[in-house]
């Protein structure tokens, strides 16, 4: 039997776009690192070596990559798609806000309610405050012609504003001033990995991961089944990928942005799980950390696909774990510096991710002897 290469002269299998595409663009975020590094008077290698030691030499340290990777999952999965849509989602942020702020609310007031009952609630809760806050950006896209950089942009600031007012004169716990709630009741919070294991006779260090992983991983199976399984999801990608064509076939491309939007707000929305019911166990300001727009890059370098983003989603908490590691055993490589190597690798597997795309096309043509496809050499 001819393989896919010999029987379509000139095609390029998926497999370089998916696979070694990223993964030429993180060795060129690390050689740039290391470029830095040395020029600081560090060896880069001792480094690397540091940082990956930080993220996975140790249980606890294994747990806190899975801990932050947890919530770039979520917020990573609902960028992903609203782009199979042909949306670009910048409101993970604020959509993860106004989801956390469903969370704790459903954790504040359900009290001594067991705790599997709360989390159901706090889903819903997430799911809805996030899917509302996705959903108004995407009604005014598909009916108003705005565009959802924009809109999305701007209802961060709306979100923050909103939750900075309701945490300092609604929420704030009484008789402090730190602006955060009363803290959650204990059957209000998601059992710690740590506790679990601790039944099977497992005894690791205190780490902040939490069952919200389970949840994330279940997420991803259900996204994925979603968009390539269902007709639903059938739509959403034709309407991402030729919105003309679509509605020749009968497909609405409204109702399609004005769902995938609000599927998008909704798991975004669900990033409280983790932070707030799972760890910090209470509200607070700025929960999200950034970590609604590092999600974008999640989303970029999975290339929009589950199993894409939950491993880039473990790269992301390796840097934020390994880096914390780095600037502690190395001083002279702070911190500012460890964000800079994150930045690094946001902008080769973002904004520069197709950089080496020529080039691989041109190394698998002549490794396969294949010519190039004369729509190519047109274009």
């Amino acid at each position: 039997m001819a393989s896919p290469a010999s029987s379509k002269p000139g095609e390029i299998p998926g497999w370089i776009y998916n696979v070694i595409l990223p993964i030429l663009n993180l060795l060129a975020a690390l050689v740039v690192s290391g470029i830095l590094i040395l020029l600081i008077g560090e060896n880069p290698i001792n480094a690397l070596w540091v940082l990956i030691q930080g993220a996975f030499g140790y249980a606890d340290n294994i747990g806190y990559t899975l801990y932050y990777a947890t919530s770039l999952i979520f917020v990573g999965l609902g960028f992903a798609v609203a782009a199979h849509g042909g949306k670009f989602n910048i409101g993970g942020e604020g959509q993860g806000y106004i989801g956390g702020l469903g969370i704790g609310l459903a954790c504040l007031y359900m009290g001594s309610t067991p705790w599997p009952i709360v989390m159901l609630v706090a889903i819903v809760g997430g799911a809805v405050c996030g899917g509302v806050w996705g959903l108004v950006p995407g009604y005014l896209a598909a009916k108003r012609g705005a565009h959802t950089v924009i809109t999305t942009i701007m209802f961060n600031f709306i979100a923050s504003a909103l939750m900075t007012y309701l945490l300092v004169d609604v929420l704030i716990r009484p008789g402090q001033q730190n602006p955060e709630s009363e803290t959650f009741a204990v059957t209000s919070q998601l059992p710690q990995v740590r506790d679990i294991l601790l039944n099977f006779g497992i005894n690791i260090p205190p780490n902040p991961l939490n069952v919200s992983f389970v949840i994330a991983l279940l997420c991803c199976v259900a996204v994925y089944y979603y968009i390539w399984r269902t007709r639903w999801g059938y739509e959403l990608r034709a309407v991402g990928q030729n919105e003309k064509a679509a509605v020749y076939a009968g497909i609405s491309p409204t109702m399609i942005t004005i769902i995938s939007m609000t599927i998008s707000g909704a798991l975004c929305g669900l990033m409280g799980l983790n932070v707030l019911m799972g760890d910090q166990h209470r509200i607070v300001l700025n929960f999200t950390a950034g970590l609604g727009f590092v999600g974008i890059a999640v989303a970029l370098m999975g290339r929009n696909h589950p199993f894409g983003i939950l491993l880039a989603s473990l790269l992301f908490g390796a840097l934020y774990q390994g880096g914390s590691q780095l600037s502690f055993d190395i001083p002279v490589l702070n911190r500012d510096l460890v964000v800079v190597i994150q930045g690094l690798v946001i902008l080769f597997t973002g904004a520069l991710e197709n950089q080496f795309k020529p080039y691989l096309e041109w190394t698998y043509r002549r490794l396969t002897r294949q010519s190039v496809p004369q729509s190519t050499k047109e274009a």
